[in-house]
């Protein structure tokens, strides 16, 4: 194991333990307020822990009950925040180059250290600008380049894109998947597609508690908290299980599904989940049921009405959960929906996936 965090502090209400092996890149995904920020400011030295210890390579980094404590700068770790946070007054190549200077480096070598890592992230005809005279996805790949060129052994990205227009993002995403290939990394990401891109595995955070973790193929496709459902943008019901594929949901009643294969499936009374598309919900106005007795409708009111390319996304609250459905522009007018609007949702059994909780 690369690096070993576990950690409380009281007053934020954090107690999660994080674990990164040695060229691996997780994913840290959560809410606002879930923890994300504390995390970092732990592992980076800005914040010191009531309890808890953390190793980097066989190094201690904090251990409140030895009292050992190493300062963020001998930590051999880079934060990379979501602003690029150069130095105004220093040209690119002494920005990048300032992370082996203050590490004792002589003049010469650290310039060499970050011309090598401006041309890694495509940023060495920048060499000689100012900050001030670069675009936010220039001033990023500087920051990254500065990060890396500190030979860290650890990298801490937070929401390395949010700053970004959304032209400049796809590119910088290319290059970070390719410099993390070989190293040890965390990143904060609120989006799915950064997850799937950049991170092997994914830890969700929620209220300061780790509530989920595995690789993040699996984990997003089937996900066990409302957070990493949404992230993956499925559908997600909770309850306990009365039959194979079937749950029984508060306010809900009984919804009908698949039971995936498990190796420990749920039995009758457990806690389960349930899953599905919302391209696989269909919405009905509460006046015109469709024929037949579907085995799952669900009465409930629009929310939301919400564009997405050549579809529109439905929110609509039923008595336990919003459920999104996607409808083509044509079904929404036909349907003339508006939030208030009473319809019901229907799902096809063979559309929902069951699983343990």
């Amino acid at each position: 194991m690369s690096f070993r965090l576990e950690a409380a502090i009281g007053e934020r209400g954090f107690d999660a333990t994080l674990e990164v092996c040695d060229g691996e890149t997780v994913a840290v995904l959560g809410p606002n307020g879930a923890g994300k920020s504390t995390l970092f400011a732990l592992a980076a030295g800005l914040l010191r822990a009531d309890a808890g210890r953390a190793v980097l390579d066989g190094r201690v980094l904090f251990d409140t009950r030895a009292g050992a404590w190493v300062p963020p700068h001998a930590r051999d770790v880079a934060l990379l925040a979501q602003e690029p946070l150069l130095f105004p007054h220093l040209s690119v190549v002494d920005n990048v180059a300032f992370g082996p200077r203050a590490a004792g480096v002589s003049r010469r070598p650290a310039r060499a250290a970050a011309e090598h890592w401006l041309a890694e992230v495509d940023a060495l005809p920048l060499a000689d600008r100012r900050p001030a005279q670069l675009s936010g996805g220039q001033a990023q790949r500087v920051a990254i380049a500065r990060a890396l060129a500190a030979e860290p052994r650890l990298l801490l990205l937070d929401e390395p894109f949010a700053a970004l227009d959304v032209a400049a993002a796809p590119a910088l995403r290319r290059l970070l998947r390719r410099v993390l290939a070989d190293r040890t990394a965390v990143l904060v990401t609120h989006e799915a597609l950064d997850a799937h891109l950049l991170a092997d595995r994914v830890v969700v955070l929620e209220g300061g508690r780790v509530v989920e973790e595995g690789p993040t193929a699996e984990l997003l496709e089937r996900p066990r908290s409302r957070f990493a459902a949404g992230l993956a943008g499925l559908n997600f019901l909770e309850g306990r299980t009365t039959a194979p594929g079937r749950l029984r949901v508060e306010g809900l009643g009984e919804v009908f599904g698949i039971a995936a294969p498990e190796s420990d499936p749920a039995l009758a009374g457990d806690e389960a989940v349930a899953v599905f598309r919302p391209a696989d919900v269909s919405v009905y106005l509460a006046s015109g049921l469709p024929h037949g007795s579907p085995r799952n409708a669900w009465r409930a009111v629009v929310e939301e009405l919400e564009p997405r390319g050549p579809q529109v996304r439905v929110h609509a609250a039923t008595p336990r959960a919003t459920i999104v459905a996607d409808l083509t522009p044509a079904a929404a007018a036909e349907l003339d929906l508006a939030p208030g609007t009473a319809v019901v949702l229907v799902a096809k059994a063979a559309a929902l996936t069951v699983y343990p909780a």
